[in-house]
């Protein structure tokens, strides 16, 4: 009679243990899956927070393809009365500007936006072709790629010898997406304003600021406050920018005519007009 006790009781017990361990998994397996769906959603923000941006992919399936054109018309239809513009850079290889016109048939290009440097020495392969090509057709504007581990001063002087802004040019633009590796935040913060300050001092304009929402949000924000913001934000249930930015670049998967491959999508939350009064007079 102990003996059968005794089982029962192992029995019993095996089975609360076996209990145990399938709620501990089907909590583990639905928390996984809620992760992987978050992490799908919010895929372009999370990497690009990273560091990483999948503009060098210029290939889409086809249902990709569909759901950023929905997403693509949906904002642009938003600001349908408001201005518009992409940013290229080598990335996009050699651009035919004849063909460059709307996006997606229906959205005028009002403005364009060419990569010019990257930190101390870096030259955009195709930035004398696409700021040329550029004069007297759109707005235009360049931006320099920041490194963070190098000298903040010598990439400035690297923008200063590659850009000559003319009227009606967009003010310089810096490009901060990475954290650094050989050095704090508050040091990177020093090197930011060092070159915010001697191209303010050279274009006798104050510089705009490009970055994720994220960086911007949690870097950028409050101690960059007196600088107008490019905020890249690709967030599909986003369905328009923040009052204090400047500019939202809300995709990086748009086709335009003339263009092999994808390109940036930005808008500017005001008439032609306003836009122009933002620029190097």
């Amino acid at each position: 009679m102990a003996k059968k006790k005794a089982t029962v009781k192992r029995t019993k017990k095996n089975k609360e243990t076996s209990l145990t361990k399938l709620v501990v998994f089907s909590v583990l397996a639905l928390l996984f899956v809620m992760l992987a769906i978050v992490a799908y959603q919010y895929r372009d923000g999370v990497l690009y927070y990273l560091g990483y941006k999948s503009k060098h992919s210029n290939v889409l399936s086809p249902k990709d393809r569909e759901l950023h054109d929905i997403r693509i018309y949906e904002v642009l239809s938003t600001y349908k009365e408001k201005t518009i513009g992409i940013d290229v850079s080598q990335y996009q290889g050699d651009i035919d500007w004849s063909e460059l016109k709307q996006i997606n048939g229906d959205f005028v290009v009002d403005f364009v936006i060419v990569r010019s440097t990257a930190g101390k020495d870096k030259v955009d392969e195709k930035f004398k072709y696409n700021w040329k090509n550029t004069k007297g057709k759109y707005i235009r504007g360049a931006y320099h790629y920041y490194r963070p581990n190098e000298n903040s001063l010598l990439q400035a002087e690297n923008f200063i010898k590659t850009v000559k802004l003319s009227k009606g040019d967009l003010p310089p633009i810096l490009d901060i997406e990475k954290l650094p590796e050989t050095q704090s935040i508050d040091s990177l913060k020093v090197g930011l304003k060092r070159w915010l300050t001697k191209i303010e001092k050279h274009y006798k304009v104050k510089p705009i600021i490009y970055s994720g929402e994220s960086y911007y949000t949690d870097f950028l924000k409050d101690e960059f406050s007196e600088y107008p913001f490019w905020i890249a934000n690709y967030n599909f249930w986003r369905k328009e920018m923040d009052s204090d930015w400047l500019l939202w670049q809300f995709t990086e998967k748009a086709q335009v005519n003339g263009i092999d491959g994808l390109v940036d999508v930005n808008v500017f939350d005001g008439i032609k007009l306003e836009f122009i009064e933002n620029c190097v007079k």
